[in-house]
């Protein structure tokens, strides 16, 4: 299947779950960062990026898909999803592989600036410091947030190079 095949409704299907599924995969986070009082580090922090550029991507394959755009477009911007998500995919990877011991993570992590004078003491004492990227904020059913971003990412890319290339 060509990128330039006739779209449908499981490329609109596909752009509006898409949509919504990124919107609420990156709304949990910060609902976990905001309301349940998680501090991501920083490497949870660039697992969000992908989703971040995702969901206007998605929301624009929706509206081309609902309006009946070239399906180059569509497709393009579902297969771009995809890619997307295989970052996604590829950045929790390498997080939870760091959580779990498997590989070192990186040595800024959750490392504090060192403090210079007694004046810059004051002024780290209300700065939240991050975590490191090697402990878990906890975990689900065996899953880190990082593991279960794995999971999300994984699911959503299938569905994204789905839509991208099949009638």
């Amino acid at each position: 299947m060509t990128l330039t095949a006739p779209t449908g409704t499981l490329q609109t299907a596909a752009a509006g779950f898409l949509a919504f599924a990124m919107a609420a995969t990156v709304g949990t986070a910060l609902g976990f960062e905001h309301i349940g009082g998680f501090i991501p580090c920083q490497l949870c922090l660039e697992q969000r990026v992908p989703y971040y550029i995702g969901v206007p991507v998605m929301l624009v394959a929706l509206t081309s898909a609902a309006l009946r755009w070239p399906p180059l477009i569509t497709r393009g911007l579902l297969l771009t999803g995809g890619l997307l998500m295989l970052w996604g995919l590829g950045l929790g990877t390498y997080h939870a592989g760091v959580e779990w011991g498997w590989w070192a993570g990186p040595t800024d992590c959750g490392v504090v600036a060192p403090v210079e004078s007694a004046g810059s003491l004051l002024d780290q004492l209300n700065e939240v410091v991050p975590p490191a990227c090697d402990e878990a904020a906890g975990r689900f059913l065996g899953l880190s947030f990082a593991g279960w971003n794995v999971v999300a990412s994984a699911i959503l890319a299938a569905v994204a190079l789905s839509g991208a290339f099949k009638r």
